[in-house]
C-alpha cells in the first residue's frame, strides 16, 4: 500500500497532489482583485515594503533576474528601469494574465513572462544573476525544493532575495494582528473580492509559515551563504537574502 503524504493548506492537512490545485484555485479566484486587496489589507504599506525590497536587490543593467511568483508584475515593474533583463514567472496563468494586462496598459514591453513551477523550473543551471520571490514561497508545496531550484538556476555570485510574512515580535501587536488576520481580513476579502475563503486561507498560510530564524536556516541548508534577515514592523514582514558562492 502506497502511503499518501500530506502537507498543510492553511490549517488543513491535504494530500501533496491536492495542494497545488487548491492554491491555484485561490489565486485564480483573487487574481483580478489582487492588487486592490493588497492595498485594502495593508492600508497601502505593501507598496513601501516592495519599494524597499527592490532597493535591496539592486538590479543592474544587463543582469538576468528571475522574479518568481511575480504574477501581477509588482516587483518587476519596480526593477525594469535598471536595465536588467527580468523574467516574471508564476505557476498561475491567471496571475500572469493580470500582469500582462498591466504591462500592456503601461506600455511596458521589456519584461519576459513565463509560466513556471517554483519547485521545477524550466531554466538551465547557473542562468540568473538574481532570484526574487515576494509573498509567494509560503504557498509552494515543498519550500525546500523551491529553495534548491533557486540555488540551481543562480550563477555563482548570484543573490537570492525573498520577502515574506512572518511573526511580529512587538509585544501586544501579535494579538492585534492575529485578530485582524483571522477575523477582519476574510470579511475584507468578501467585501472587496467577494471571496472570504481565499483570504481566510492566506491568513492561515501566514500562520503556518516558519519563523524568521528557522526560514533563514532553511535558506542556508539549501546552500546559500551570507544569509541575512531584515525584519519590518517587528517581523510581521521580513526580507531574507543569501548568496550562491
Amino acid at each position: 500500500m502506497i502511503e499518501t503524504k500530506t502537507v498543510s493548506f492553511g490549517y488543513e492537512e491535504v494530500d501533496e497532489d491536492e495542494k497545488v490545485g487548491r492554491v491555484g484555485q485561490v489565486f485564480s479566484s483573487v487574481a483580478s482583485k489582487y492588487d486592490v486587496m493588497n492595498d485594502a489589507m495593508s492600508a497601502g504599506t505593501h507598496r513601501l515594503w516592495k519599494d524597499r525590497f527592490a532597493r535591496r536587490v539592486k538590479p543592474r543593467a544587463g543582469e538576468e533576474i528571475l522574479d518568481m511568483a511575480g504574477g501581477t508584475g509588482d516587483i518587476a515593474f519596480r526593477m525594469v528601469d535598471s536595465g536588467a533583463n527580468i523574467t516574471v514567472a508564476d505557476i498561475n496563468p491567471d496571475m500572469l494574465s493580470e500582469g500582462l494586462d498591466r504591462a500592456i496598459k503601461k506600455g511596458e514591453g521589456r519584461l519576459v513572462w513565463s509560466e513556471q513551477d517554483a519547485e521545477n523550473l524550466n531554466f538551465p543551471d547557473a542562468h540568473f544573476d538574481a532570484y526574487t520571490i515576494v509573498f509567494g514561497i509560503r504557498n509552494v508545496t515543498h519550500i525546500e525544493k523551491a529553495l534548491a531550484e533557486a540555488y540551481r538556476v543562480l550563477r555563482y555570485g548570484g543573490r537570492f532575495y525573498c520577502m515574506e510574512f512572518s511573526k511580529t515580535l512587538w509585544p501586544g501587536f501579535d494579538k492585534v494582528y492575529d485578530f485582524y488576520s483571522h477575523r477582519v481580513l476574510p470579511k475584507i476579502g468578501k467585501a472587496v473580492a467577494n471571496d472570504e475563503d481565499s483570504y481566510r486561507y492566506l491568513a492561515e498560510s501566514i500562520d503556518r509559515f516558519p519563523p524568521m530564524e528557522k526560514f533563514r536556516d532553511m535558506i542556508e541548508d539549501a546552500g546559500f551563504a551570507q544569509t541575512k534577515v531584515e525584519p519590518m514592523m517587528g517581523g510581521l514582514v521580513a526580507i531574507h537574502s543569501g548568496w550562491k558562492v
